[in-house]
C-alpha cells in the first residue's frame, strides 16, 4: 500500500484509533458510575435505558472536548501535544460529568471514585495515544517534499519544516527560475510527496498551482494577505461570470451584538471564578518587591482607538525606565521570579478581564499592540493596521497558535484569517482553546537577541510580491 492507496486509509485509521480511545474510556466511566454513583441518586436509581442515556452523554462530551482541544489529530500534532489534548479532553468530561453528578444527587457526592477514574483515564490515554501514533508513523511515514524556492530567503520556512521530521522531509530544492518544463518534470517526480512553494512570485506560484492540480499532487504553501481575503469572500451568481465579493469591513452590527454579548457574560464569570487566584498573584507581586501590583499601559484597538490595557506586573519597577519600547526576549533579566510564573501561565493576563468588561477589548481578537511597536512594523508592514477593524482581544488565533516570538507578518496572517472567518460558535472555541494553551512552554517563548522591536518580519522586497 504505497502513495495515494495509503492515503485513503488516514482517515480512517485516525477516526478507528479515536473510536476505541472513546469505548474504553467511556467504559471506565460506565464502571464507575454504575458502582459508585448510579445506586445512590435522591430519585429512583438509574437502569438500563437510564445508565446507557448517561454514558452516551458522557461519550459526548469526550467528543466536544476532542475536537476542541485536538485529540482527533493523531499523526498531525506532536505525540506529547496529542496526549496533552487528549488528556485534558478527559478531564474536562470527568468535571462536567461530576457536576452532572452533584446536580442528580443534589448534594456534594464522593469525589474519590471520580479522581481514581480520572487517573485510569490518564494512564488509557497516554497508552493508547503512545501506540496509535506510533502505529500511524509506520503506516503513513513521513512525506518526501520537493521545495521550489524563489529569490527571496527560504531558511525560515525551511527550519520549521525540519521541527517536524515525523511529517516531512525536504528531500530537493530547484529553483524557480528554471524552465517550467525542468520544473515539471520535477515535480512528477513527487506525486506520492508533495510539493512546497517558497515565497514565489504569484505569476509563477499560479502556473506550479494549476500543473499540481492537473496531476494531483498536494502543494503545500503559506498564504499571502491577499489570499485570506480572497479566501473568505462571497460566491455570487449574478450572471454567468462567477463573482466573488469581499466585504472588507470587519463584523456586521449583528456579529458585533452577539461578540459584546458573549463577551460580558463570559469576562463577568471568569472575573468571578478567578478572583482567588488574581488576590494570590497580587500578595505575591507585592510580597516580592513592595513595587505596584498592576501596570497599565497604552495600546491600540478597533480603528486606531488608544487605550490602557492592565496586567499584572511581571518584570521589574521602571523597566523601560528610557521610554524605550522593548519586547520581552528569551531569558529577559527584567523579568521577576513571581513574574516568569505568573507568564507562564497567563495568570499576568488575568486583569484584562476588566478592560474586555469596559468594551475596551474582546475575549477573542487580535493581540492589542502598542503605538509605537504596532507604527514601526507599518512601516514595512503597511498591512499590519488591517488588524485594527475588530476589537483587539485577550485570545485569538495569533495568541493559539502562534507563539510570542511568532513573526510579525505571521501574527497578521493568524489575525486576518479570524477577522475574515469570524463565527460566534468559532469564538467559542477559541476561548475553550484557550485554556489548553496556558500550560504550554512554547507559546510563551520570548524573542531572541537584543532586539529593541523586532521586526522578524518580511522584508520590503518581500511584500512587494504579496
Amino acid at each position: 500500500m504505497k502513495g495515494v492507496k495509503r492515503e485513503q486509509f488516514r482517515r480512517l485509521v485516525r477516526s478507528i484509533a479515536v473510536m476505541i480511545i472513546l469505548v474504553l474510556e467511556s467504559f471506565i466511566f460506565y464502571y464507575v458510575w454504575n458502582k459508585y454513583y448510579s445506586r445512590g441518586l435522591w430519585i429512583e436509581p438509574f437502569y438500563a435505558k437510564g445508565n446507557i442515556f448517561i454514558v452516551l452523554v458522557y461519550a459526548a462530551f469526550m467528543l466536544l472536548f476532542l475536537y476542541i482541544y485536538g485529540g482527533f489529530k493523531i499523526g498531525y500534532i506532536k505525540r506529547g501535544n496529542l496526549i496533552y489534548s487528549q488528556a485534558l479532553s478527559g478531564l474536562c468530561a470527568n468535571v462536567i460529568m461530576y457536576l452532572q453528578i452533584v446536580l442528580l444527587y443534589r448534594r456534594l457526592p464522593d469525589v474519590r471514585p471520580l479522581l481514581a477514574m480520572t487517573l485510569a483515564d490518564l494512564l488509557v490515554i497516554g497508552i493508547c495515544s503512545y501506540f496509535f501514533d506510533k502505529l500511524f508513523s509506520y503506516i503513513f511515514p513521513p512525506r518526501d517534499i520537493l521545495l521550489i524556492y524563489g529569490e527571496y530567503p527560504v531558511e525560515k520556512l525551511g527550519g520549521k519544516i525540519a521541527t517536524r521530521k515525523d511529517k516531512f522531509r525536504i528531500k530537493e530544492r530547484i529553483s524557480v527560475d528554471k524552465d517550467f518544463e525542468t520544473i515539471q518534470k520535477k515535480i512528477l517526480e513527487y506525486e506520492n510527496g508533495g510539493v512546497l512553494l517558497g515565497d514565489i512570485h504569484s505569476s509563477d506560484r499560479n502556473q506550479i498551482l494549476k500543473f499540481c492540480y492537473a496531476h494531483s499532487i498536494r502543494v503545500y504553501l503559506t498564504p499571502k494577505v491577499s489570499d485570506i481575503i480572497v479566501r473568505n469572500g462571497e460566491t455570487l451568481h449574478l450572471f454567468d461570470t462567477p463573482l466573488l465579493l469581499c466585504r472588507n469591513y470587519g463584523l456586521n452590527i449583528g456579529q458585533r451584538f452577539a461578540k459584546r454579548t458573549l463577551d460580558l457574560v463570559v469576562s463577568v464569570l471568569m472575573f468571578i471564578v478567578a478572583s482567588p487566584f488574581m488576590l494570590v498573584t497580587a500578595i505575591a507581586i507585592k510580597a516580592y518587591d513592595k513595587g505596584p501590583v498592576l501596570f497599565k499601559q497604552k495600546r491600540l484597538t478597533i480603528d486606531g482607538k488608544e487605550f490602557y490595557v492592565y496586567k499584572f506586573r511581571s518584570m521589574i519597577v521602571d523597566a523601560e525606565k528610557d521610554g524605550v519600547a522593548r519586547l520581552a526576549k528569551a531569558g529577559d533579566s527584567r523579568i521577576t521570579p513571581v513574574g516568569k510564573v505568573i507568564r507562564a501561565t497567563r495568570l499576568d493576563e488575568l486583569p484584562q478581564l476588566l478592560n474586555i468588561i469596559k468594551g475596551d477589548m474582546s475575549l477573542v481578537g487580535p493581540r492589542p499592540e502598542r503605538p509605537e511597536i504596532a507604527k514601526e512594523y507599518e512601516k514595512e508592514i503597511p498591512e499590519f493596521a488591517f488588524r485594527l477593524k475588530v476589537k483587539a482581544g485577550l485570545t485569538g488565533y495569533a495568541q493559539i497558535y502562534g507563539k510570542y516570538n511568532t513573526t510579525a507578518y505571521d501574527k497578521l496572517k493568524l489575525d486576518m484569517m479570524y477577522i475574515e472567518s469570524y463565527s460566534f460558535i468559532n469564538d467559542l472555541k477559541l476561548i475553550l482553546s484557550t485554556f489548553k494553551i496556558m500550560f504550554m512552554k512554547e507559546s510563551t517563548e520570548g524573542m531572541e537577541g537584543e532586539e529593541t522591536i523586532a521586526l522578524s518580519h518580511q522584508s520590503e522586497k518581500e511584500k512587494k510580491n504579496d
